[in-house]
């Protein structure tokens, strides 16, 4: 990749739905970042975007592709557009930061990479939370060797579903969501960059009732159908001999979120949800009820948009981004493996490898003025 421009990375958002406005939120703090433009086939929303965080204007997906002045595309389109708009944005010679999945499927998340190589361009992917100083510390403490080499991990996150909450929840229970791919991207890409690549998985899927009942909203007492598993539980075998137990579930009524490292000389508890928390280290061989000792993190406070700041940065630096496409096709191709171990009942390898993750020095500073 060239590095020819110098200054804040202009910025095209497509998608202007509720994420955005999270995305908004933090990036507008960012110097190092310009937004001038958002699209979206809802006008009216993408008015609404712009005049709230002030940006510049309002465009067609075409015109945000067709300016030569805007370098990124922050794509935050639903999934199945994903590859579709990444793609173009590439041949029209932008960057891409994608919200995850980068893809629906292993051929399409291929070729935007590929493309992405060819046009000399880079492609960025959610999630971003593997930067946030909670799971950085984390690394850091396993890179120090405070509780030796892992061997196995833990990774639990369970609650009642969106139902009872979001009033147009249909879509997390449509193929390509579900517990598995709403929230099992934040637990596979923090796997990915703690533990290595991921060898081989082995899925179980449970759908405890064939249907839910909106709780609140206008279609409050309404029930739709459930298109997928609202349980999935994993066995995973990573390259480096780690082997790892996961469940994902919609079906509980009891709201748990767990994520444990164990090596020989202990257990840390990484802080998964969310860009902070605090680690939680139980030494081995203490006494019986060892209390754990709290790690509070390090360096400064990150969210939701900082992946994509990471992107800017690597643009003019020409390095590559921490949260890549590459990291983010392996993490596809585990859920999609784990997705066909629970249709054919059998492990499934994964033949894609996870690149390291370089670790972001606790001095990193999204709001601090670089370019």
């Amino acid at each position: 990749m060239t590095v020819t421009a110098t200054g804040p990375v202009r910025v095209g958002i497509v998608g202007a739905g509720d994420v955005s406005a999270q995305y908004l939120d933090s990036l507008r703090q960012y110097p190092d970042i310009e937004v001038t433009a958002i699209a979206d086939l809802d006008t009216e929303r993408a008015r609404e975007r712009a005049e709230t965080y002030r940006i510049e204007r309002t465009d067609t997906v075409d015109g945000l592709l067709g300016d030569q002045d805007l370098e990124l595309l922050v794509n935050l389109t639903p999934p199945a557009q994903h590859v579709p708009l990444s793609l173009a944005a590439v041949k029209a010679g932008k960057h891409v930061w994608s919200e995850k999945p980068l893809g629906t499927d292993r051929a399409g998340a291929e070729s935007l990479l590929r493309a992405a190589t060819d046009a000399g361009v880079l492609v960025g992917c959610a999630p971003d939370t593997i930067l946030g100083r909670g799971i950085q510390s984390s690394a850091r403490h396993l890179a120090d060797g405070r509780i030796g080499a892992p061997h196995t991990v833990l990774t639990l996150m369970q609650g009642p579903g969106p139902e009872s909450w979001h009033p147009r929840p249909e879509f997390f229970y449509r193929a390509g969501a579900g517990p598995l791919f709403d929230i099992g991207p934040y637990y596979v890409a923090t796997l990915a960059m703690l533990l290595g690549s991921v060898a081989r998985v082995t899925a179980k899927g449970h759908r405890a009732s064939p249907t839910r009942t909106i709780g609140s909203g206008p279609d409050a007492g309404r029930t739709f159908d459930v298109e997928v598993s609202s349980h999935v539980s994993v066995l995973t075998e990573f390259e480096s001999g780690v082997v790892g137990t996961s469940i994902y579930s919609f079906d509980s009524p009891v709201r748990r979120q767990l994520f444990e490292v164990t090596g020989a000389a202990g257990t840390l508890t990484v802080p998964v949800s969310g860009f902070d928390g605090v680690s939680d280290l139980v030494a081995a061989g203490g006494p019986r009820e060892a209390a754990a000792v709290a790690l509070p993190p390090e360096g400064t406070e990150r969210d939701r948009g900082v992946g994509a700041l990471d992107l800017a940065r690597a643009i003019r630096s020409g390095a590559g981004p921490r949260c890549s496409g590459d990291l983010a096709r392996h993490a596809l191709d585990v859920l999609l493996a784990i997705e066909e171990s629970i249709a054919s009942g059998g492990s499934v390898p994964v033949t894609s490898m996870a690149p390291p993750v370089e670790l972001v020095d606790s001095t990193w500073d999204p709001r601090e003025q670089t370019l």
